[in-house]
């Protein structure tokens, strides 16, 4: 009989597979009668798959919602982020039959995107929602559907790479003091440039994940983006932007969890408009708020600190997003290559010269 999870608004099943593996999966519906109506019809299919071998039908919305409904809790998108990714597909693929699905299919969803000016990194998170979606019903479902994303993933330009100086940095900065409208803002901006935290590690940032007394934040794999714990230090300028965080909070809202909140307690959630704002009073152009992080980075690098640990410290997958960086500390390359100067043999040895008629050899 279909039952209810504390993190679930949906009802749930509880089905033995073709295979004999105990699944438990939602059904993605809040009423009870649909409930029981999947849970008789998958049992009936398990029934034909073991007595008949008889491999059911999929279509595109029997996996998607389930698995969007399952796995949402566990995602470090915001779901409004995931729903938007989703929506295209659903617009392409509802009510298709995922085992007739085919590489040349996907192929024309991504034309048609491409079409109407979407970006290949755009287009890569959509079919990679749909090829997570399907591994997931194969894995945990045990369902012998295709996958015909694969192969399929978009050529990805490289990134965005703007910083400002430390100049430039200063200007925005008194530009958003002037901004009585969002108090927050210095100290959000101040904040970024220092750690170089993301705009939603900082928005959800609670006052229990700060010791000032070690000078760190600290961020639980639910937190990141990544998905692994990591610490920040603050150095002096973090540490005063949290100081001043504190005491707003203690005039306006002592009980706010959040580190950004408004006079009446609540998180803050929209930076877009007051940070767009600064930069034009500043006179800073192209300059958003992921930018800052760039910035952090770029600052770091220039200052010889190793990639490894800015690496470390922003929280990066892999190296190689570090790398980006690397151009901003010439000395290291001028170093190595100047190495070649010197007559050091392949031993490391210095060849001797040895005097001939009109000159050395």
């Amino acid at each position: 009989m279909p039952y209810k999870r504390k993190d679930s608004r949906f009802w749930w099943v509880d089905l033995t597979d073709a295979s004999g593996k105990r699944v438990r999966r939602s059904t993605g519906t809040t009423d009870r009668k649909e409930a029981e109506g999947l849970e008789a019809k998958w049992k009936l299919e398990t029934f034909k798959q073991q007595q008949w071998d008889e491999q059911p039908s999929r279509t595109f919305d029997e996996v998607m919602l389930p698995y969007l409904n399952e796995t949402m809790h566990r995602r470090r998108q915001g779901e409004h982020r995931v729903r938007t990714i989703a929506k295209p597909l659903f617009r392409a693929f509802t009510g298709a039959n995922l085992n007739e699905l085919r590489m040349t299919d996907i192929r024309s969803y991504i034309r048609e995107r491409r079409s109407i000016g979407r970006a290949a990194s755009t287009i890569n998170k959509e079919i990679g929602l749909l090829s997570a979606a399907i591994n997931y019903a194969r894995r945990e479902w045990g369902w012998d559907i295709p996958n015909p994303v694969a192969g399929c993933r978009q050529k990805e330009p490289e990134g965005r790479l703007r910083w400002i100086t430390r100049e430039e940095a200063e200007r925005l900065i008194r530009a958003a003091s002037r901004n009585s409208r969002a108090p927050h803002l210095v100290d959000f901006i101040r904040l970024a440039l220092h750690t170089g935290c993301r705009r939603g590690e900082l928005l959800h940032l609670e006052w229990h994940r700060v010791d000032l007394d070690s000078k760190l934040v600290f961020f639980e794999p639910e937190h990141t983006k990544t998905g692994k714990r990591r610490y920040v230090p603050l150095n002096k300028e973090a540490s005063q932007a949290i100081v001043d965080r504190m005491r707003f909070r203690n005039e306006h809202c002592a009980n706010s969890p959040w580190v950004f909140c408004d006079k009446k307690g609540n998180r803050i959630t929209d930076l877009k408009h007051s940070f767009t704002s600064a930069c034009q009073h500043a006179g800073i152009k192209d300059y958003l708020i992921h930018d800052m992080r760039h910035t952090c980075a770029a600052w770091l690098v220039s200052a010889g600190v190793p990639l490894a640990e800015v690496r470390d410290l922003l929280g990066h997958s892999t190296i190689k997003m570090t790398e980006r960086y690397a151009h901003l500390a010439p000395e290291n390359v001028r170093a190595a290559v100047a190495k070649l100067d010197a007559p050091v043999s392949r031993f490391c040895h210095v060849p001797r010269l040895r005097v001939v008629e009109g000159g050395t050899k």
